[in-house]
């Protein structure tokens, strides 16, 4: 272990998502002057073919596996399939062409929603299959549980140095605000811009009882570097702030933040989703990495980052789901 070549070949999988963009901004800015990447159009992430000619012919040294298909509750539920096919082949092909091409190490990126629905508070990483999953995003859970397996097996069968970090729910720039298919956060930011047009109430979906966690994205990213330079266990290493807050809560903190006068409807017909997912971090914070973004803070740069280069893009709008 110790500090990444800043010259080395460093391959960023998903680098137009929201976490792909910010490692890539991340990777830059400490200083790396060979940072691969690829469109679909390029590699099919899906097809070992494709992935593994693209790895025999551009040889990365370290690979930040962060592609995948995401989405909340209304996606998840609606495109079961979509959601643990794509993220399967995905993880298996690029960990599969990372051995076969001598790889010197590979961060995977799963997701908080592979503990139990009603794992102890806050999560540790102990927590992982030790009961049922939330049935609204079992899809997703599922296959990111493989990726963490696949990462292990590797590592155990081949040595090779595959690690996997468990981030809570993110936001920041680059995030999704369509509202089919995004985050509870950036949907509720989209709900009261476009209220704030048209002068409409803000439905919600749920009670907002539920607590979420939230991290921002380019503390992620900051955390990702610092696990691929300081971290070589076989277990996976949980990624947050330690502190979490309601639905609601948050909720009035993004009116507060776009549109102070807007009226809140909830529909408690809809579902809030796992009642809550709060991660232990103190194993990532015995390594020596903290976040640094404060939520509100995150909140109001990620809205100006929404009003400079999505805001005119978008119209239209429909209920939103907690994840």
């Amino acid at each position: 272990m110790g500090q990444l070549d800043r010259d080395a070949r460093v391959y960023v999988a998903g680098h137009r998502g929201l976490v792909g963009s910010a490692v890539v901004r991340h990777l830059e800015h400490e200083g790396f002057t060979n940072v691969l990447t690829a469109t679909r159009d390029q590699v099919d992430l899906r097809d070992q073919s494709e992935v593994s000619h693209w790895f025999k012919a551009n040889r990365p040294d370290y690979v930040f596996l962060v592609a995948g298909t995401v989405g909340g509750i209304l996606a998840n539920s609606s495109r079961p399939a979509e959601f643990i096919y794509d993220n399967l082949m995905i993880h298996g092909t690029v960990v599969h062409a990372a051995k076969e091409t001598g790889v010197d190490k590979l961060l995977y990126l799963g997701s908080s929603c592979i503990y139990p629905r009603d794992a102890d508070q806050p999560m540790t990483e102990e927590a992982l299959l030790t009961g049922p999953l939330e049935p609204t995003n079992e899809w997703y859970a599922v296959a990111k549980i493989a990726g963490i397996k696949l990462c292990q097996a590797y590592r155990r069968q081949y040595g090779c140095d595959f690690i996997s970090a468990m981030p809570t729910n993110l936001y920041g720039p680059g995030d999704n605000f369509d509202l089919e298919s995004s985050h509870v956060l950036p949907a509720l930011m989209r709900k009261f811009h476009e209220a704030k047009r048209t002068g409409d109430p803000v439905e919600v979906w749920g009670t907002g009882a539920a607590y979420r966690e939230f991290l921002h994205v380019d503390d992620l990213a900051s955390a990702c570097l610092y696990l691929m330079e300081h971290y070589d266990g076989d277990g996976h290493i949980n990624v947050g702030t330690g502190v979490d807050l309601s639905i609601r809560d948050l909720a009035e903190t993004i009116r507060d933040i776009v549109h102070p006068d807007a009226e809140i409807v909830w529909d408690a017909s809809k579902p809030d989703g796992t009642p809550r997912k709060l991660l232990d971090t103190s194993k990532l914070t015995a390594l020596g990495w903290s976040p640094s973004i404060e939520l509100r803070d995150g909140i109001e740069s990620t809205y100006q980052w929404f009003l400079d280069h999505v805001e005119g893009g978008l119209r239209g709008a429909s209920s939103v789901a907690a994840v």
